[in-house]
């Protein structure tokens, strides 16, 4: 509806409707063919679909399920079920998707019988999958997120920025993800909670009924029988490591190869003097294309999880390519998103929204608030939608040639401004991620209540107070206070004191006393 308005707005003419409306269907036509005509654009697309088929071919090996099972057999209390579960989210970085629909299964049986409730399992998993994705180096959100930050430097005249040194730049100011992690993992060494969850946890604990008994739902413990492993094969943790390691080692060196035969000037003069040091490594990632090296990692991660498949005998080649394009297929929903944000990209530029908003606000808007400001708006976006994806696409083309220019405007008294631009793609980052959380109409949200088996409805009002306080952690020690220059390595531990002394000190604990 976005793209459509916008290519009405920029079509409209003294002619009659349908000439407009004829003209319309034409623009966004050929602006969806030219996205995917981008040799960039086409490769994120490419190692997305490619990274899927991969995901379901371990998945059917049993990798993930025996990395999984290794784990949970050392969980004997709640606390470490808990740990365990988020540790596992770590594991299984690379998709929040494959994050949910892994962990969820194994862990389910073994949070029961502790009396963990449905509720905390779902919101482990859901608080794990995006914020990890959001953050690791090697993802399905990468290539993505790299995209929308060359284009948006591009619109404020700067052709020839490292998207990928600028994405590892954000890293620290990912308030929200990084806080997310933290809240999770102190909830779970002291057994506290606040709010509904606090209420469920009792009612786990005390009742022994893992789910709310007035709102549980068997509809909601559906596993897809296509991508679960055969029935009698030896589960191996090396099914899931060998191919994820493959696809992350030529990931590493494909960036350093691809680089180096991109470097010119001056950067081809740092390498040739010492070509492994950590300038020249550095320049060489920043020039490669990223979007081509993932998606050739990925291809070839795939060919070796099928002649590990093939030489266990837990599949033939036609299963096994059958299982590889189900995994293509999966994804191809995310396919369908990135050609529409960058369609609504390539609309807002020629509509002229990130001008009028630069104009509108570059001279009104305080250099404090603006960090504050995206975080919230990409929140709203994304509860609104559902999609963390969307969210980015909208507000990244925005947000870079806003900073920009309210950075130019106010003079940015004390901080850099590159580092000012670096922190607002930060907050547009982790502000999509932190609706995504609080929507009930979120992928991420929905796959969680399913591989936990719990209440959709009862995964979004538990998660939801835990995903306001953080986020207002991540404003008042986060984004407000590095507006002003104060730097990530003195916020980010006291985030992590704020959250830790309210957990322990507002949160209850809910277990039984052992006489």
């Amino acid at each position: 509806m976005g793209i459509f308005v916008g290519a009405f707005m920029i079509n409209i003419s003294q002619e009659n409707i349908l000439s407009s409306l004829y003209n319309v269907f034409v623009d966004i036509s050929s602006k969806m063919v030219g996205s995917l005509a981008d040799s960039w654009n086409a490769g994120i697309v490419l190692q997305v679909l490619t990274i899927g088929g991969m995901i379901a071919l371990i998945t059917k090996m049993g990798g993930p399920k025996a990395i999984a099972e290794k784990l949970a057999k050392k969980a004997k209390t709640p606390a470490s079920a808990q740990i365990y579960t988020w540790i596992m989210g770590f594991f299984i970085f690379f998709d929040d998707y494959a994050n949910s629909l892994v962990i969820g299964p194994i862990m389910r049986p073994v949070t029961d019988k502790l009396k963990v409730s449905r509720e905390k399992l779902a919101f482990i998993i859901d608080a794990t999958a995006a914020p990890i994705a959001g953050l690791a180096l090697i993802s399905t959100w990468v290539g993505y997120e790299l995209s929308l930050i060359k284009d948006a430097y591009e619109a404020i005249g700067q052709t020839n920025i490292n998207a990928f040194a600028i994405f590892v730049e954000t890293l620290p100011y990912r308030f929200y993800n990084i806080l997310m992690l933290a809240f999770v993992f102190f909830s779970a060494l002291t057994l506290r909670e606040f709010g509904p969850m606090h209420k469920a946890a009792t009612r786990a604990h005390h009742k022994g009924e893992v789910t709310d008994p007035k709102t549980d739902s068997a509809l909601m413990n559906q596993e897809n029988s296509f991508m679960l492993p055969k029935e009698g094969i030896k589960y191996s943790i090396y099914n899931a490591i060998i191919p994820i390691m493959v696809l992350i080692v030529m990931a590493i060196i494909g960036f350093y190869i691809n680089g180096v035969s991109s470097l010119e000037g001056d950067a081809l003069k740092v390498l040739e003097a010492d070509p492994y040091s950590f300038s020249s490594i550095r320049e060489a990632f920043g020039a490669a294309d990223a979007s081509v090296v993932i998606f050739e990692a990925a291809l070839l991660s795939s060919i070796v999880a099928i002649a590990m498949g093939l030489k266990q005998k837990i599949f033939n080649l036609h299963e096994a390519l059958e299982t590889w394009v189900y995994g293509v297929k999966a994804l191809v929903i995310t396919a369908v998103i990135l050609i529409l944000a960058w369609s609504l990209s390539a609309v807002m530029k020629e509509v002229g929204t990130a001008n009028y908003l630069v104009t509108l606000l570059s001279s009104s808007t305080p250099q404090f608030i603006l960090p504050t400001v995206i975080f919230i708006l990409g929140s709203i976006i994304s509860f609104s939608t559902g999609t963390s994806y969307g969210t980015m696409g909208i507000l990244m083309p925005l947000t870079i040639p806003l900073a920009n220019a309210v950075g130019i405007q106010t003079g940015l008294e004390g901080v850099d401004l590159h580092n000012y631009i670096v922190l607002n793609v930060g907050a547009v980052l982790t502000g999509a991620i932190f609706g995504d959380h609080c929507s009930p109409i979120s992928d991420t949200s929905i796959l969680s209540s399913m591989a936990s088996s719990c209440n959709h409805m009862d995964h979004i009002t538990t998660q939801l107070f835990y995903a306001i306080f953080v986020a207002v952690i991540a404003v008042v020690c986060g984004y407000l206070p590095a507006a002003f220059g104060v730097p990530a390595y003195i916020l980010l531990p006291l985030g992590f004191l704020i959250v830790f002394l309210v957990i322990r000190f507002y949160g209850k604990p809910y277990l039984l006393i052992q006489k």
